[in-house]
């Protein structure tokens, strides 16, 4: 039986506990940000937040105290990217080598354009932490995990014992696991469909039809791809489940909060209105925009729809006039 200890409890962290506990076999710890919040959950013996209608069974502990992590044997880490550093610097003296580390975050670090399994290795490593550190990621909406909907994603690690034994570990009748050792392209496609996704949902909130959506997800994992490849991902990665699949998922999926902003900016909303209705959870693209053309910059890659994103996210820029200036680029092969 392993100890499993999932830093962060919002959906998703919420969704991977419930899996877990349906499987059977692990001890399960759910760590929310403040005792304040845990006692939030176990008082309603929901997520009432994050992920309501999914009662958490009593046999799953909730805690806010750091000091739990140390008993575990699995960390899965599940913090929104900007609140991953601080987060681990809080629980790091409570961590040590014998751990495995699992990042289930999609996103990229805003300034340091670090992958999530970066940002862990760049904090644990100088207080003298070695631990394997691998990431989770795929198409897989928190709710349907939750209700035991079928579902399928990738687990990377550069050594693929480490991948296999999460394999083993995670995989039941409802979640199934396949392996990699291509960790930076599963992070990468993970991080970057994010702000794909926001341009799908302002595709849709100015009233375009499939043929813009179609065109738009399959540039959009054209651009995807390259920054990855020269990331050093494979680009057959970017073609399964951690890249088109979880692309296509968010894209046209209507419980995709990254697809909600665009949607709602396309309808005239302004971004700091649509996050706030977010209710405290978290649109990764809107911060990944930012980062991912920070990285394009550094490697020398031109992202197109990305750039438009970061324009209309970051400097206001009116969505059909973002939409526009892609159609009227310069005429190329496509491949």
């Amino acid at each position: 039986m392993s100890r499993v200890f999932i830093l962060g409890s919002g959906a998703w962290g919420t969704a991977l506990a419930l899996a877990l506990h349906r499987r059977g076999g692990h001890q399960i710890s759910l760590w929310a940000h403040s005792p304040e919040f845990a006692r939030e959950i176990l008082a309603a013996g929901e997520n009432t937040q994050f992920l309501p209608g999914s009662p958490i069974p009593q046999e799953i502990r909730i805690t806010g105290d750091c000091a739990a992590v140390t008993d575990a044997e699995i960390v899965i880490s599940v913090v929104p990217s900007e609140f991953l550093r601080p987060t681990l610097l809080r629980l790091r003296r409570h961590m040590h080598n014998s751990q495995l580390v699992v990042s289930a975050t999609k996103g990229i670090e805003d300034n340091s354009y670090l992958r999530m399994t970066e940002v862990i290795s760049s904090i644990l490593e100088p207080a003298g932490i070695l631990v394997s550190i691998g990431a989770l990621s795929g198409p897989s909406f928190a709710v349907e995990v939750a209700q035991g909907q079928p579902t399928a994603v990738t687990v990377a690690f550069s050594d693929p014992g480490m991948a296999a034994f999460i394999q083993q570990e995670f995989s039941s009748e409802s979640l199934r696991l396949y392996t990699s050792t291509d960790v930076v392209g599963v992070e990468m496609g993970g991080a970057l469909k994010n702000v794909i996704a926001i341009a799908a949902g302002i595709a849709v909130g100015v009233g375009l039809g499939y043929n813009s959506a179609a065109a738009l997800i399959t540039r959009g994992i054209a651009e995807i791809t390259r920054l990855a490849v020269a990331c050093g991902g494979r680009r057959e990665t970017l073609g399964g489940l951690s890249g088109m699949g979880d692309l296509v998922l968010t894209c046209t999926g209507s419980l995709s909060r990254n697809r909600t902003v665009g949607q709602e900016l396309g309808q005239g909303r302004k971004l700091p209105e649509i996050l706030e209705s977010l209710g405290g959870k978290v649109a990764e693209g809107v911060l990944t925009a930012r980062a991912a053309l920070g990285l394009a910059r550094k490697h020398g890659i031109e992202m197109p729809i990305t750039g438009q994103m970061e324009l209309i996210l970051d400097e206001g820029k009116d969505p059909r006039d973002a939409i526009r200036d892609l159609m009227l680029r310069p005429g190329k092969e496509e491949h």
